[in-house]
């Protein structure tokens, strides 16, 4: 098989800048496409960003999408038109975002990921088993630290995390979800998962899970140092889903995680 051909979408963004840098030392893609909402009067390892146009987009066989949910949505529409494979790292989606979402999956294969670091795939993998181990009569809540430019909050990943408690206690995660407290020192937990996001600084991204029964406390944590860790791991997505069919896939899909 020949080189995959990528567009990415949100060029000019932190992720979108990482990707280029990945895509371009990756032997097996090949750069064909870069967008943004915008007009950017600049060429970028030769290629001029476009907006997010069916021309735009049709040059490449999978798009990898780091923007926010309404561009994300707009891509969408595009890729399922043109039928086009599509990685999504966008975060920030609301419960319907999340739901039109899976209705386009039923069209074109898409592989979305809160994060997409094997570790934190990991960790969550290992939040779902310490949750439904522990049961009850634990609490638990999710702490998150990111660079000063991140908008969101909680993290997507912080989000991934709290679903994996709520699974693991077989609930309903948007049932679950309590306070989001923004730059707190400390914060409680409660019935319901609480979660409280940092920004500061230039930090890639650290992220942890505690249950607590009262008596002991359990932590479950991750530190990541390089962006390269994502825009690779966005890159690994795109090769496993060129030949997958439609369906609403996972890292967890990806890394074989049952």
């Amino acid at each position: 098989m020949g080189k995959i051909n990528l567009a990415i979408t949100g060029c000019m963004g932190r992720m979108g800048q990482q990707l280029i840098k990945s895509v371009i030392k990756d032997k097996s893609t090949r750069l064909v496409a870069l967008t943004e909402n915008r007009s950017i009067n600049k060429e970028i390892n030769g290629i001029k960003p476009e907006l997010n146009t069916e021309k735009a987009l049709g040059k490449a066989n999978v798009i990898i999408d780091f923007t926010i949910p309404k561009c994300t949505l707009e891509v969408l529409k595009i890729a399922t038109k043109l039928k086009k494979k599509v990685v999504i790292g966008t975060t920030g989606f609301t419960k319907k975002e999340e739901n039109l979402i899976k209705k386009f999956s039923k069209r074109i294969p898409i592989l979305k990921a809160g994060n997409m670091s094997l570790g934190i795939n990991l960790l969550m993998y290992l939040t779902e088993i310490t949750s439904a181990s522990l049961g009850s009569n634990y609490l638990s809540k999710v702490f998150e630290v990111h660079h000063k430019h991140k908008k969101d909050h909680p993290s997507g990943t912080a989000l991934m995390l709290g679903k994996g408690i709520a699974v693991g206690k077989n609930k309903d995660f948007y049932k679950m979800i309590g306070k989001k407290y923004l730059n707190k020192k400390k914060f409680p937990y409660g019935r319901k998962i609480n979660f409280n996001s940092i920004r500061k600084g230039e930090i890639v991204g650290e992220h942890e899970v505690t249950f607590s029964s009262g008596k002991e406390i359990i932590t479950l944590n991750h530190e990541a140092f390089d962006r390269a860790l994502y825009s690779e791991g966005a890159i690994t997505a795109a090769k496993w889903l060129i030949n997958k069919k439609p369906g609403l896939y996972s890292m967890r899909n990806l890394l074989n995680f049952k």
